[in-house]
Order: C-alpha cells, then sequence, then structure tokens
C-alpha cells in the first residue's frame, strides 16, 4: 500500500571505527531489558515515558527471527575472511547479531572496504568525524531487524559538536531540537491531540518500540553536510532496507521528501505501508506535511495488522 501526501498539495576520534567498543555492549543491554511496552498515545492516555523491552514488544509479531537464536558476533566474524576482519572490527563488534547476520556479506564488497579506506585516510588527514565510532550502528542495537515496525529515512548525520549519535533526526539529551524534529512533533500535536511536545529531540524511546530511524549516509565530516555522500554508504543503506523490505512484513516506511522517496523507492507497497510528503525542514513543512497524518496512518496500519502501535510520547531523555 503506498500514500503520497505530496500529490493532493502542490567525541570520539575516528581510531575507534577499528575496533569493537564498549558501548555497544551497554546499548544492547538497555535495549532488551525488563520493562513492559508502553500503551500507545492518540486513543487514550498519553505514554509515561518508560524504558522499552524489546524483546518484549517484538513476541506478539510472530517473528521467526525473533524466537530463534541469534548467532553471536564472535561465530559471524569467524564466516569474514581472516585479511578483512582488522578492517571490520568496529561492524563485527557493534553491528546487532540480527542484522549482521544478513549483512556480513556487504562488509566484504569492494565499495564496502573502499569506504573504510576513506575512513582511515580521513583519521590520519585529523578531520572530526560524526558521529562517534560507538554510536555509528546504534541504530542496530536499539531496534533490531526482527522488531522493525516504522522505517524513517534520513539523509545524513547532524554535523555539529555532541548532536549525532546513529538514530536519524535524533540529537542527544540537553542538545537543542533540530528544526526538523521541532516540525515533526508538531506534526503530532496535530495528529494526536494528547500528544505533549518532549523538551529534547532524544528519539531512543521510539527506536526501542520498532522505529528504524536510519540516515542514507552514516557519518559526516564536522561542519560538512554531505560530506560522506556518494562513498558507499548509500550502497550499504540500500542493503538494509532491501533486508528489512524481504525479511519482515506490514512494516510503515516514511519516505520525506524526494531523496528518501528514490531510496525507498524499491519497497514492495503490497507488504508494506509506503508514506509519502515533502521533508520536515522548516523550507518545505508547510508544503503538507503537517496534514500528511503519517504518525497516524502508521499506528492505524499498524494495529490493523495485530502489531502494537508505537507511543509517539514515549521519549525518555536519559541515555
Amino acid at each position: 500500500m503506498s500514500v503520497d501526501a505530496t500529490q493532493p498539495k502542490k567525541r570520539k576520534t575516528l581510531d575507534a571505527f577499528f575496533k569493537p567498543s564498549k558501548k555497544a555492549a551497554a546499548d544492547k543491554k538497555d535495549s532488551s531489558g525488563e520493562t513492559d511496552p508502553p500503551q500507545p498515545i492518540g486513543a487514550k492516555d498519553k505514554g509515561k515515558g518508560k524504558e522499552i523491552d524489546n524483546n518484549a514488544a517484538s513476541s506478539s509479531l510472530s517473528s521467526p527471527a525473533a524466537k530463534e537464536p541469534q548467532p553471536s558476533n564472535t561465530d559471524l566474524a569467524l564466516t569474514i575472511p581472516e585479511d578483512k576482519r582488522s578492517d571490520l572490527g568496529l561492524e563485527l563488534g557493534t553491528i546487532d547479531p540480527s542484522w549482521l547476520q544478513h549483512l556480513q556479506g556487504e562488509l566484504t564488497k569492494p565499495y564496502f572496504l573502499a569506504l573504510k579506506k576513506f575512513l582511515r585516510e580521513q583519521h590520519q588527514a585529523k578531520k572530526t568525524i560524526y558521529p562517534p565510532a560507538a554510536d555509528l550502528y546504534s541504530w542496530s542495537r536499539f531496534c533490531p531487524l526482527y522488531s522493525v515496525k516504522v522505517v524513517i529515512l534520513g539523509q545524513d548525520p547532524y554535523h555539529g559538536p555532541d548532536q549525532a549519535h546513529g538514530l536519524a533526526f535524533s540529537v542527544r539529551p540537553k542538545i537543542r531540537t533540530p528544526p526538523s524534529l521541532l516540525n515533526m512533533y508538531k506534526a503530532l500535536e496535530r495528529d494526536f491531540p494528547g500528544f505533549s511536545k518532549p523538551s529534547h529531540g532524544y528519539l531512543r524511546g521510539w527506536a526501542q518500540q520498532g522505529v528504524l530511524l536510519l540516515n542514507a549516509s552514516l557519518t559526516v565530516e564536522a561542519h560538512k553536510p554531505n560530506s560522506h555522500a556518494g562513498k558507499g554508504w548509500e550502497l550499504f543503506t540500500d542493503a538494509v532496507i532491501r533486508l528489512v523490505d524481504r525479511e519482515r512484513t506490514g512494516v510503515v516506511f516514511m519516505l520525506w521528501g524526494a531523496y528518501a522517496q528514490k531510496k525507498g523507492q524499491t519497497v514492495d507497497s503490497k507488504k508494506h505501508l509506503v508514506l509519502k510528503a515533502v521533508h520536515p525542514s522548516p523550507l518545505s513543512a508547510s508544503r503538507g506535511f503537517f496534514d500528511a497524518g503519517h504518525f497516524k496512518k502508521a499506528n492505524e496500519y499498524l494495529r490493523s495488522n495485530g502489531k502494537p502501535e508505537i507511543d509517539w510520547s514515549c521519549l525518555p531523555d536519559k541515555e
């Protein structure tokens, strides 16, 4: 199913990129706690901002992947040729195994090895790269493949200090909420009268409910937007999108702006709900984004497919 809302209306240095991070293990532990999933906002009560249990939230999705033991990253690393493992330490150590078991073949392709070479050269040239290496693949840990219910595509990470942390559109707590995200909150207020705009822009709470917040490029040089475009990340994230399209059913794809719509053009609209609108940027949001109703439509679609709705108000501000 495809719905196009645009039609009706005209800290860490890069040396850590080559070794696993302790933060990845902490993220994974945090994303599989013992708390219950929250009630969705919109119909009755607002969420209370509690932590999300990915395993509990996904247990009702009838996903085979969620019920089968996941291979460990150590086991998956053994499938990589030994002469290439040293260059792929970050990927083998910090990509969640639910994703890694399907994406490991991408890591040894010429384009990805060339991308890693480019990043090494950036490091050697003392360039500042965002997000920090430990956060580069945090989208995979906060939102395992078997829990994906919604996909929101961005373009590249924020390029200012302390902003980017691996989730598209999201910034760390205590960092000023970016304009595009403020417009997303404004759209949520229209979709759900009970929604109250958060005081921060940290979207981990969405990711832990199954919202994949994925940028097309996963790194950027400080203060230089799109500086890592065309270096190989787009091919890798295309593979991520194809994987979700193939392995999951009934996912909501929110494609905002021409760039995201082109990137998501291969998604099977008979198998998933594809929603299109202008980008929430202040430059375009007034041309239909606020009235697109994407967040409400997403929850209606999930509910109609027997899946838990997203509680869009559940956004704890703690890392």
